[in-house]
């Protein structure tokens, strides 16, 4: 029997809400994964999935330096405050999560919180050093995006490795900023990010014509536009991919619901819809790491077994988009 995520049914009362919240800026890359969506249901008693080897890395191109392919989202689920009946089970998943080999946590100012809830968690932990900490710039003018990475700095513990134009906003403008600050040793890599399949157009001529180090973008067994262009793109630029919304906003599992785990998840040791969806991503050889977004202990301890591997083959992805009717 596959449970379902009520996570799902929970989005779909909250979507206008989010909606309106996007503003004049449009929607952010993880707009479903809104609190109440990004947590899925908890796992039946005795149905605990937990990582079964060691975490895959795969390489940063323009550094060679090594990422697990398993990162951590915070849009919302890290958007708290600082009462500890809130942050405990956040504080949890950060332990699962660098315990299972863990590194890149993703924010953004848009985030609300998120970014200040991630530094004071880390802040004075053996993890803080090993985290891989990466956030956006998401506002108009110079000035502006220099403060705001400054605050960001600040709020996330005086250091970041990687900070992206967010869903492109005055990509031009900031993306110079931060080669400049890249240049000065303050931050390791620069990237450009897009929540919008209807971006793919304007990544595709950046990815062509400038020099990044990250893409964050949509892709999943639901969403595989950027099969076609993006990634084959990214891989022949050199510039690693950050893959966001890999449940597709929760459609995945409101799509697999009640349906058995194909035969292709057995050869895979896959155990849960969720290892099979993080592994058929994976999959891809131009993505660098999945950062679903969780606050549940368990769901983190889940996504991580997928980052173990193997990931499926050709046959193996056509059956598991068979299942899904897809």
């Amino acid at each position: 029997m596959i449970w379902p995520r009520r996570s799902v049914l929970r989005w779909l009362a909250l979507a206008p809400i989010a909606a309106c919240a996007a503003g004049s800026r449009g929607a952010p890359e993880q707009r479903a994964g809104s609190r109440a969506a990004a947590l899925r249901a908890d796992d039946p008693p005795g149905d605990r999935k937990t990582q079964r080897g060691p975490m895959q890395t795969r390489a940063i191109p323009s550094s060679g330096a090594p990422l697990p392919v398993v990162g951590l989202g915070t849009w919302q689920t890290f958007d708290v405050g600082a009462d500890e009946a809130e942050r405990a089970p956040l504080r949890e998943v950060l332990r699962r999560f660098f315990d299972g080999g863990g590194r890149a946590i993703d924010s953004s100012p848009m985030y609300g919180r998120a970014e200040a809830v991630v530094g004071d968690l880390l802040r004075g932990t053996p993890h803080a050093d090993a985290a891989f900490l990466a956030t956006k710039v998401w506002t108009t003018g110079k000035p502006e995006g220099e403060a705001q990475i400054a605050e960001s700095e600040r709020r996330m513990g005086g250091r970041l490795d990687l900070v992206e134009v967010h869903n492109l906003v005055d990509w031009r403008t900031q993306l110079a900023t931060l080669r400049s600050l890249k240049d000065a040793g303050r931050i390791r890599y620069v990237g450009v990010t897009h929540w919008s399949r209807g971006a793919f157009d304007e990544i595709e001529q950046i990815l062509s014509t400038e020099a990044l180090d990250f893409v964050q973008l949509p892709y999943s067994a639901a969403t595989r536009e950027a099969e076609h262009r993006l990634l084959p793109l990214a891989r022949e630029r050199g510039v690693a991919v950050l893959v966001m919304r890999p449940f597709e906003q929760g459609e995945l599992f409101r799509r697999s619901r009640g349906v058995p785990l194909p035969a292709a998840a057995a050869e895979l040791g896959a155990a849960s819809w969720a290892e099979v969806f993080l592994r058929f991503i994976l999959a891809h050889p131009a993505v660098t790491a999945v950062i679903p977004a969780t606050s549940n202990p368990e769901h983190v301890s889940q996504n991580l077994a997928a980052g173990a591997g193997p990931f499926p083959d050709e046959r193996q992805k056509r059956e598991i988009l068979a299942a899904l009717g897809l």
